[in-house]
């Protein structure tokens, strides 16, 4: 696949910016129009929720799809499509907390020990803080590129989590949730393929070479 310029790929970048803030703009315009139905905050709440998981999920297929096109460009998207899933995770929480439960931590506590799924979302959302904090070049060179790799690892943990935290929430039509967790199930496959194939490299790349292969030892005038 071939590689689009550097002006191209900006564009591109911006593009998904702005694709990326539409649905936070249609529920700001939907606020002030009084669009949101009865219920806002559960418009607000699931809305966010669900954009928060479809980004992540795609952020989780860059990798991946880069290396099916053979299009590494494709990697520079990846940031931006996690800052975005950042923003609506945080959307997301400030809905429940602020809205819905009105900053109250009795009530918050409650919810996390009696309510599985409200603790399986808040714990995807405590793994992206540190993740967001550290996506930048500059982290990942003061981190060093190893740690910084698996300190990033965690996202499958916290897509993982947020899946669950939206099939528990839903309780009659799980086919919604259920398509989020076979894409979930695909990545990781992926994810073990490739995290297979690396180690069984390494490991034919520090395996001794047999005597009889070994051009030094079979032909004396290689040396």
């Amino acid at each position: 696949m071939k590689n689009p310029s550097e002006p191209a790929i900006r564009l591109l970048n911006q593009g998904l910016i702005l694709a990326g803030v539409a649905p936070f703009l249609h529920l700001t315009l939907g606020a002030f129009n009084h669009g949101l139905g009865a219920n806002p905050v559960e418009t607000i709440s699931h809305s966010s929720g669900l954009w928060a998981l479809r980004l992540l999920l795609a952020t989780l297929a860059i990798t991946p799809l880069s290396r099916l096109l053979g299009g590494p460009w494709l990697i520079r998207l990846r940031r931006t499509a996690a800052l975005l899933a950042f923003f609506y995770a945080c959307l997301h929480a400030l809905t429940y907390l602020v809205f819905d439960q009105l900053f109250d931590g009795g009530e918050i506590w409650r919810d996390l020990v009696r309510r599985p799924h409200i603790a399986a979302g808040m714990g995807s959302f405590l793994i992206l803080i540190p993740l967001a904090a550290t996506s930048s070049q500059a982290m990942a060179q003061r981190l060093g590129r190893g740690n910084w790799r698996r300190l990033h690892r965690w996202a499958y943990v916290a897509a993982a989590a947020g899946v669950f935290h939206y099939f528990w929430l839903v309780k009659r039509d799980t086919s919604g949730p259920a398509l989020y967790v076979a894409i979930l199930a695909f990545l990781l496959c992926l994810r073990l393929d490739e995290a297979t194939r690396r180690r069984s490299g390494r490991g034919r790349a520090d395996r001794p070479i047999p005597a009889s292969q070994n051009p030094k030892i079979t032909n004396p005038s290689a040396n």
